[in-house]
């Protein structure tokens, strides 16, 4: 086995709170009242977004895909050997991993970057050639699983292509399975955070991107390789909780990472992008991202939003509450760019029954929806009898809609 530039790993290491709610209406004069509801919590001392050296970086929750950081995490980057994660993804649903595959010469030709200098002729089993690829990011055990699984590497790059919009990877095009520079292979900090996630549902995924190091064996030889993985975080044990998952690097794509760790019952997916250090980045944001994200109450079942005029009613009024409580998982710097939006009809007509829905509510951050609730009156409204109709009118037909009374 031989190492060659290309997979460095030398970088240096390194509330609930009280809501001030404004809210500002824009009137549609539709069949419904379309209101953008600003909200605004004031910031929590000390609530700051970190600061990241690499060009694109995001934070993911592993279980919701719910997104706590983000810096330019739709640019387009180049992702390196982090393309390795769907080359598994593809070879761990078409391929057996018992298979035994004998290396082509194509293969044995790669050699550029970390490779396990595969040999023509050799027999492996697919396991270990994905091993390879996802602890020591060998290229050249890429293009012999994707020859095995979809018999020619074009092939398998097309399964790659048509496996990343169905997972939600809208802005990722794949050239080859390794990660070498080529202008049509691209992807973004975004895309890559939810390949990730989707791949770390895979046991076996799992227990490869978090080991340290194991011995590779080759089939009808004596041939055994001893391998480490390229993430220094794993190897060193110096992150909390940290369990995978993947490092990458060439000199277009910079030095690049994509870390998970769990911590209780809550795992973090962090990516970082062309970074200057791009260990202290990924523990910065797992960091983060566990010290402070919490569970906040955007809307509290039975809390007012607003009041709708009703009309032929024993009262004008009636209030418009939220139906179910809406809580969601948000940095404490997110609080203060949460935004609600309300839909809801612009009056009513007595009789009206409590619980009767009325509109929604929707809370977003940025472009993302954080959760939405039904918006129903909080009281009956009793239509008027005909006595307070005829006692309205006659008031109205009197001198300052007085009643005058005679003796």
């Amino acid at each position: 086995m031989k190492r060659k530039t290309g997979e460095k790993t030398g970088d240096k290491m390194p509330f609930k709170n009280s809501a001030v709610i404004r809210y500002s209406f824009i009137l549609s004069l539709t069949l419904f009242l379309s209101g953008a509801l600003l909200l605004s919590f004031p910031a929590p001392a000390g609530a700051v977004p970190p600061s990241v050296t690499a060009d694109a970086a995001v934070l993911m929750d592993a279980r919701t895909g719910q997104i706590f950081y983000d810096k330019n995490g739709l640019q387009r980057r180049e992702p390196a050997s982090l393309t390795k994660i769907m080359t598994a993804i593809i070879a761990l649903e078409y391929g057996r991993l018992n298979d035994v595959v004998t290396v082509s010469r194509n293969a044995a030709a790669v050699g550029m970057g970390s490779v396990l200098d595969l040999r023509a002729g050799e027999k492996i089993t697919l396991e270990n050639l994905l091993k390879a690829a996802l602890i020591m990011s060998a290229n050249d055990s890429t293009v012999a699983i994707a020859e095995h699984v979809a018999g020619s590497e074009e092939d398998f790059i097309r399964m790659m292509n048509a496996k990343a919009p169905v997972l939600g990877a809208l802005h990722t095009r794949f050239a080859n399975t390794n990660g070498y520079h080529d202008p049509r292979h691209y992807t973004c900090a975004r895309d890559l955070a939810v390949i990730t996630r989707y791949a770390l549902q895979n046991p076996l995924f799992n227990r490869m991107v978090r080991t340290r190091e194991t011995t590779i064996s080759f089939c009808d030889s004596k041939r055994k390789e001893t391998i480490s993985n390229t993430n220094r975080l794993l190897r060193e044990g110096s992150c909390p909780g940290i369990d995978g998952v993947k490092t990458g690097s060439t000199p277009r794509a910079g030095n690049c990472l994509i870390a998970s760790a769990t911590r209780g019952d809550r795992q973090l997916i962090a990516v970082v992008l062309h970074s200057a250090n791009r260990y202290r980045d990924a523990v910065t944001l797992l960091d983060y991202g566990f010290n402070e994200v919490e569970r906040v109450t955007l809307g509290a079942e039975g809390e007012e939003v607003a009041r709708l005029p009703v009309s032929n009613g024993l009262a004008g009024t009636v209030p418009v509450v939220i139906a179910t409580p809406v809580e969601v998982d948000l940095a404490r710097d997110q609080l203060s760019r949460v935004r609600r939006e309300v839909r809801m009809v612009p009056s009513l007509t007595a009789p009206v029954k409590a619980g009767e829905k009325v509109g929604e509510i929707t809370f977003r951050l940025k472009d993302e929806e954080l959760g939405r609730s039904a918006l129903v009156t909080a009281r009956d409204v009793p239509k008027k009898g005909l006595f307070a109709r005829w006692r309205k009118g006659t008031r109205a037909n009197t001198p300052n809609g007085r009643e005058i009374i005679r003796e």
